[in-house]
């Protein structure tokens, strides 16, 4: 098991190695396995960018992230701006349900609210706004209205984990209730809880996914 300096390098390399981490002013702090990453990053994709790299480092056993974005000058724009690129960037996604999602912005910071059938649409509302220029962060608030028995929840998503090459359904525990799905186990890595909350969110009805898988090493 690493200690915290060697993970601290770890991570220090991956971020380097990120091509989507430019910054130079990214401090990582670990204590007992939790990450701490502070600093300033030039955009918000570049933020969710240093998230993703840490996280895949093994040996991580939680994130905490307090970087800042700090704009350019040339990378600033008012709220309105904003506003109106991200209604035109939903408006050209095709996962994105026409006329469903309504945008907010607040001092850069971008607020989707709404409701839609289906979770890859509200992921796909995200993605299309988050590399706008001038936002500094997204707040997802759009729900997924529920469609489907929660016994046909439970059956789809431990189908799916058992088709995962990456994963070992044996050590996941599925419960649902509604569109309210529960997640419970251990997996070796970050990457492959991500991919075990991924198969809960990719089925049809789930409206939130509470991820209590730990990660062991």
């Amino acid at each position: 098991m690493k200690n915290d300096a060697d993970l601290q390098r770890d991570v220090f390399d991956e971020l380097r190695w990120e091509p989507a981490v430019h910054s130079t002013d990214i401090g990582v702090t670990v204590k007992d396995g939790v990450v701490t990453l502070t600093g300033a990053v030039g955009s918000y994709p570049e933020k969710w960018a240093a998230e993703r790299a840490a996280k895949r480092v093994s040996g991580v056993k939680a994130l905490a992230e307090e970087l800042e974005v700090k704009l350019p000058g040339s990378g600033k724009q008012t709220d309105a701006d904003i506003a109106e690129a991200a209604e035109s960037a939903l408006k050209w996604n095709v996962l994105v349900p026409q006329d469903r999602i309504k945008v907010t912005v607040e001092k850069g910071f971008l607020t989707l609210e709404g409701q839609v059938d289906w979770e890859y649409q509200s992921s796909a509302a995200k993605k299309a706004v988050l590399n706008l220029t001038g936002v500094t962060g997204v707040a997802n608030e759009i729900t997924v209205k529920p469609n489907v028995a929660a016994t046909d929840v439970k059956a789809k998503i431990e189908a799916a984990l058992k088709r995962n090459a990456l994963l070992d359904a044996q050590q996941i525990q599925v419960q649902a209730d509604g569109g309210k799905v529960t997640l419970r186990g251990s997996v070796s890595s970050w990457a492959e809880r991500d991919e075990a909350e991924a198969a809960a969110w990719a089925a049809p009805g789930v409206n939130e996914v509470n991820d209590l898988i730990m990660v062991t090493y």
